[in-house]
């Protein structure tokens, strides 16, 4: 029974998802893609070249929330293809035209164009598929209860059926049923296609993916060694200003100690006490540098537990699912560990939410892991954000993020790494 119910809702948490597809699909892909083509026409009059990289930074959006929605929803990765702009692009006219430029040449900007076409016409028609299969039996249902006598002077046809009588409308009832049953086997996958569709489009070629892992794979590798030579700055000047301090005083101490430990012992006695604190002290702020380098739990208990355990000591409640048939390997599970920490810092200081999600699992050779939150909304990946932060982490392991956080909430940071469990 519990199966059962459990295929059922999934079922129609698909058909609902699937309306959703669809309606972005027949709304935002039409929208985006005239108001691109009127653009993109517009250029030589002068017009498109203010317009355009307005319009086409849209078009990426809806086609990133589109990838957003195949990995959340039904496990799909589509690639993110696009060339990064460079950061000295001037201002003023004549860096709309240089930006209009490179984002035309851009390989993945004709994609999105192709794909808009594609999203509207068969990928609309797949989603919808997976919502009408649950919603269409409804009427059949109806017009069996009684609506059937509406159309006594004008015959109804339900599908096939032509309904003008109650035997008719148990039959229409009887199709609706079938449908349904159909329906609670392929909207599942009905919206699953209309990802896969998506990514047979959106999706760059092998040779092109392998050369923007490349120059992705070069660019995070200079911020790799830029970071590590950070946090060793940071572990130096927490070990001078913290632990190294403490350990002279207490030398200092101990120093003194040894001259009044006849002349004063009840002095002596004092600075000894002071010695044993400061080493206490000194100790405790060695193992917070160590746990801020790689914390024990994290070694001794896997990834799994250790995002357990900061989720306990967050002021807001956190629900944690855990789904991991082994472990990754040292640098990816603290890369992993880091980055979910890095999130669940941001939603608890900034989101002002009142509950957070994590789930982490393990499928189709990547670890993938995500934070939501019920807050307010709003994030977004900019300079100098802890999402920048997580983004560079992720990306020396040819990882990636997205980030879905609409005005209003909810916020949910998506993240995914390359990777085999042992």
């Amino acid at each position: 029974m519990d199966t059962k119910r459990g295929r059922i809702g999934s079922a129609l948490l698909a058909a609902w998802r699937g309306l959703v597809v669809s309606f972005a699909a027949i709304v935002g892909s039409v929208t985006l893609f005239v108001l691109a083509l009127v653009s993109v026409v517009l250029i030589p009059l002068g017009i498109g070249l203010v317009t355009t990289p307005y319009i086409l930074e849209a078009v990426r959006k809806h086609a990133n929330q589109r990838r957003l929605l195949a990995i959340t929803w039904s496990d799909v990765r589509i690639p993110v293809p696009y060339r990064p702009l460079p950061k000295d692009l001037r201002g003023g006219f004549i860096g709309q035209v240089e930006r209009t430029t490179l984002m035309l040449k851009d390989p993945a900007t004709w994609r999105d164009m192709r794909w808009m076409l594609v999203d509207m016409t068969a990928g609309y028609v797949v989603s919808v598929l997976a919502a009408a299969l649950l919603v269409f039996p409804v009427e059949g249902l109806v017009l069996a209860a009684g609506l059937w006598r509406v159309y006594t002077d004008d015959r109804y046809w339900y599908a096939f059926v032509p309904v003008d009588s109650q035997a008719t409308g148990l039959l229409a009832a009887a199709l609706g049923v079938m449908i349904f049953a159909v329906g609670l086997v392929l909207s599942e996958r009905l919206l699953r296609a209309h990802f896969v569709l998506a990514r047979s489009v959106l999706a760059p070629t092998q040779e092109q993916e392998l050369a923007l892992r490349v120059a992705r794979l070069t660019e995070t590798r200079h911020e790799a060694v830029d970071t590590a030579a950070s946090e060793l700055r940071r572990i130096e000047r927490d070990l001078h200003d913290g632990a190294q301090a403490r350990l002279v005083a207490m030398g200092m101490n101990l120093g003194t100690v040894e001259a009044l430990i006849e002349k004063d012992p009840a002095q002596a006695k004092k600075l000894l006490s002071m010695a044993r604190e400061s080493s206490a002290e000194a100790l405790t702020e060695l193992r917070d540098l160590v746990r801020g380098i790689h914390p024990p739990v994290l070694a001794e208990r896997g990834l799994g537990d250790a995002v357990k355990a900061l989720a306990l000591r967050l002021p807001i409640p956190c629900e944690v699912d855990v789904e991991l048939n082994g472990r990754a390997e040292a640098p990816v599970e603290s890369a992993a560990y880091f980055a979910i920490s890095e999130a669940l810092t941001n939603a608890a200081k900034h989101s002002g939410a009142e509950r957070i999600w994590v789930d982490l699992h393990h499928s189709e050779g990547a670890l993938r892991f995500s934070v939501t939150d019920n807050g307010k909304g709003g994030a977004s990946v900019g300079a100098g954000s802890g999402l920048s932060g997580i983004e560079r982490r992720l990306g020396t392991f040819d990882g990636i993020m997205a980030v879905s956080s609409p005005a209003g909430g909810p916020t949910m940071v998506t993240m995914e790494i390359p990777c085999e469990l042992s």
